[in-house]
């Protein structure tokens, strides 16, 4: 109990910024394709770890993604879509530069990868929280 009420304790004295919702309408088809998108991921990761091996090799590597959303909400939950999608996962967020690292599982284009966290996801996070 007394660790209990201390955790609260330190948490309130953060004192997040307050949330603010612009575009309501847009979470279920964001929260809709956020769980197609695990959906794929899966199939697709699975197919990468249990599939023979194919004559095309597999490299995974970092993507550096410049972010232009600010929102320390919407920054959060872009990183939750990408490490909860299989194959990808946010590695550090430089708030200085407004970059986010990602390792990528099956890399075959940085440019692809950061078309698509600016223009799937972030772009529609940025209508929601800013």
């Amino acid at each position: 109990m007394i660790l209990a009420i201390a955790g609260a304790g330190a948490l309130a004295a953060l004192a997040p910024p307050p949330v603010r919702l612009r575009r309501l309408s847009a979470v279920p088809g964001l929260l809709r394709d956020v769980l197609v998108e695990i959906v794929r991921s899966n199939n697709a990761v699975a197919r990468i770890v249990l599939g023979p091996g194919e004559s095309r090799a597999r490299r995974s590597g970092f993507v550096v993604i410049p972010l232009d959303m600010r929102s320390p909400y919407g920054l959060a939950a872009l990183t939750c879509i990408l490490t909860a999608t299989p194959g990808t996962v946010c590695v550090d967020y430089d708030s200085a530069e407004g970059t986010m690292l990602l390792h990528v599982l099956d890399l075959i284009d940085e440019e692809t990868w950061v078309r698509i966290v600016k223009d799937k996801w972030e772009r529609r996070l940025m209508e929601i929280f800013e």
